[in-house]
């Protein structure tokens, strides 16, 4: 059973998905209260990690430690910061269960018989989220930075900057194009929670988000190069901090984008074989 979404004119595949993301925003509005105390709450933890790093730096005694891996007591700080603006924008919760649920319940069918492609739906659904987010969290978001200006780096070189964007805007790409890959799985196992735990655990920490990936040996980095996780935390942060040269940097982007690009394909093929062995389930 195919969709008949890849038949529409593309002026009106466009009118489709401004649609989808008129109509998101005006549903994620209703909710902004919740994202402005949402990210509020969630940098509380940075309080915690300034104590802690600051009693394993020795911060204000005659024994204070200078660099940790590379990493003064500020820089570290900072990293937190950014890892935690990095994972804002990469992380999609609910995405994957909710394919999952779909397919389970027959509730899917929906879009192999009217005109919208799934993976489509789901993407400016989430892009309406991450506007509507941002817009009511810039606030907090401000708050809690002017509160911890004097950890900050100093303001970077432009290109620094505009790679920093870019790579903030890939991060959630990436995480779309994984977590969704993840739900399309429930084609072949209608139940992939243990699947999605498993992948949380490894995100959590191989991501970054947990402690720098320049703590990790070196045999565990080598490893952590040929996967996509890095790039959902660690990467932004690192671009920001200048922990990569020029051309590094450049080298680091176009990875992420192979990476994009080959979710990309991994997402329709797993889409287009599923259709085939779907059997619409529940009502």
């Amino acid at each position: 059973m195919m969709s008949s979404e890849s038949a529409i004119h593309p002026f009106a595949r466009f009118r489709v998905s401004l649609m989808i993301l008129r109509t998101a925003i005006a549903e994620r509005l209703m909710y902004r209260a919740d994202f402005a105390m949402g990210t509020l709450f969630r940098f509380l933890p940075i309080v915690t990690q300034i104590f802690l790093w600051g009693a394993i730096f020795s911060v204000g005694t005659q024994s204070e430690t200078k660099s940790i891996a590379g990493y003064s007591y500020e820089e570290m700080i900072a990293y937190y910061l950014l890892a935690m603006l990095a994972r804002a924008f990469s992380s999609m919760p609910g995405l994957a269960s909710g394919i999952a649920r779909q397919v389970r319940d027959g509730t899917i069918k929906k879009f192999l018989t009217q005109p919208i492609d799934l993976l489509g739906y789901l993407f400016w659904h989430r892009v309406a989220h991450k506007l509507v987010y941002y817009a009511v969290a810039a606030g907090p978001f401000a708050l809690v930075f002017f509160l911890c200006r004097g950890f900050l780096p100093e303001w970077p070189g432009g290109w620094v900057f505009l790679a920093f964007l870019v790579s903030l805007v890939m991060g959630f790409l990436m995480g779309f194009l994984i977590e969704s890959l993840l739900g399309l799985v429930s084609f072949w196992f209608l139940e992939v929670s243990s699947l999605l735990f498993i992948y949380m655990m490894f995100n959590y920490f191989l991501s970054g988000h947990m402690i720098p990936l320049d703590f990790l040996p070196e045999p565990i980095l080598m490893w952590i190069e040929f996967i996509p996780f890095k790039y959902l935390a660690y990467v932004p942060a690192a671009i920001l901090l200048d922990r990569y040269t020029g051309p590094e940097l450049v080298q680091v982007l176009v990875i992420e984008v192979i990476w994009i690009v080959g979710l990309l394909i991994l997402n329709r093929l797993a889409f287009s074989r599923g259709v085939k062995r779907y059997s619409a389930f529940g009502g």
